[in-house]
């Protein structure tokens, strides 16, 4: 049951989550900022720089996220979430002294593994901290920590890579994270957790009872498979830019970090916020609203991609990147609502376990695989052609959400 103390430090608490959160991704799309630098001093391929940023993150950052999610049920969020924080900061920094593929790989495996924990732990605190009438709204204010996140790894880290390179850019962005972490674990209160079950379920029938609703179901694979394109876009757009439109490093951060950093983070905000007016007390309807935009974005993603000027085409990935973002807060809010309150660490982690094992584990790596295959015919324009191909994944996802929202 909500305090009062817990209503008067929900603000508070949910911008240090927003906070917390941008570093998340920070820390992951530093990789795709850097990744023509990295690629050239470690000596690895496309689809290894893909594997890399997506299939292995992704393995263990999904399959580490369920008992997490399980333990944040029953512990101390705030300080299984610090805890984790200080994991995987530590991790971004020790990136920095990666000398191989294979280094590299075992560090940012660390990074998956440590950052599994953060959207579990938020979502379940995100539900007890407001009323489900504002939900969507705070859901979708935190969820703008991954467009806040990939403005400051485009905008300060391509700057930083540019200016000092990739390694210590690595290194300071991790050391920023023991702070956010500090101010968790020692200013945050744990707020009272609505009453639930009088005894827990165990792990697999918590698991079996969410996925044996049809709604939910729709709803991870509709969430997963428009990731697919969400991630490899989030990815592989900078490399785009320099070999379609040749932009280096700094210039495609300067476009990309408002264009994907504000543009997302409107559009992830306005998501929640539409969902919240248009649905009303139905959470169908406001689940609706994903699939929605979903459509809506995509002619304006592909006009992106062939656009022969390449402010042209930036212009266009503005309403694409705003409208991609709006699914955000519609789609984990209603894999809340689907839950009972002592499952909804996990009710987040297995939704989050379909976007990161099927969106991030493939998205990148089908794109760096598709290169290798169009590069012999189209040269450097191969990225252009393996994006658009990915890109139909806006379709099939959007029509999985339809169904989340008619689903029983």
């Amino acid at each position: 049951m909500e305090t009062d103390t817990t209503r008067k430090g929900a603000p508070w608490a949910l911008a240090l989550l927003t906070a917390i959160y941008t570093f998340n991704w920070a820390d992951r799309q530093l990789l795709s900022i850097a990744l023509e630098d990295i690629k050239r001093d470690i000596g690895a391929s496309d689809a290894e720089m893909g594997l890399l940023t997506g299939t292995a993150f992704a393995l263990f950052y999904t399959f580490a996220g369920i008992p997490l999610a399980r333990l944040a049920d029953r512990w101390h969020r705030w300080r299984l979430l610090s805890l984790s924080l200080v994991a995987w900061s530590a991790f971004t920094s020790l990136s920095a002294l990666a000398r191989s593929f294979t280094h590299l790989s075992l560090a940012r495996i660390g990074v998956g593994a440590g950052e599994a924990a953060c959207s579990p732990c938020a979502h379940s605190l995100i539900s007890d901290l407001f009323p489900s009438a504002r939900r969507a709204t705070a859901i979708a204010i935190y969820s703008m920590g991954i467009y806040l996140g990939t403005l400051l790894a485009y905008e300060v880290g391509g700057w930083m890579c540019k200016e000092h390179g990739w390694k210590l850019t690595f290194l300071l962005f991790g050391a920023a994270g023991a702070v956010l972490a500090l101010a968790g674990f020692l200013a945050m209160r744990e707020p009272a957790r609505e009453r639930g079950d009088a005894q827990p379920t165990p792990r697999s029938a918590s698991i079996a009872s969410l996925l044996a609703t049809p709604s939910f179901r729709h709803l991870a694979l509709g969430a997963g498979i428009k990731s697919i394109a969400g991630y490899a876009l989030l990815t592989w757009v900078p490399a785009f830019l320099a070999r379609v439109h040749g932009m280096d490093s700094e210039a495609s951060g300067r476009w990309l970090g408002p264009v994907v950093g504000l543009g997302g983070a409107l559009g992830t905000f306005g998501g929640g916020w539409l969902a919240d007016r248009l649905g009303g007390g139905d959470a169908r309807r406001r689940v609706a609203t994903a699939w929605w935009v979903t459509l809506a974005a995509t002619p304006f993603l592909y006009l992106f991609l062939f656009a022969a000027d390449p402010q042209v085409a930036l212009l266009c990935y503005v309403p694409a990147a705003i409208l991609g973002a709006m699914y955000l807060g519609p789609v984990f809010t209603y894999a809340q609502d689907c839950a009972r309150p002592e499952q909804r660490a996990l009710a987040s982690a297995v939704l989050l376990f379909g976007i990161n094992l099927i969106g991030l584990g493939l998205g990148p790596w089908i794109v760096g695989v598709l290169n290798g295959v169009f590069e012999p015919s189209q040269g450097a324009f191969a990225v252009r052609s393996s994006l658009a191909v990915v890109s139909l994944t806006y379709l099939w996802g959007a029509a999985h959400m339809a169904h989340a929202a008619r689903a029983r």
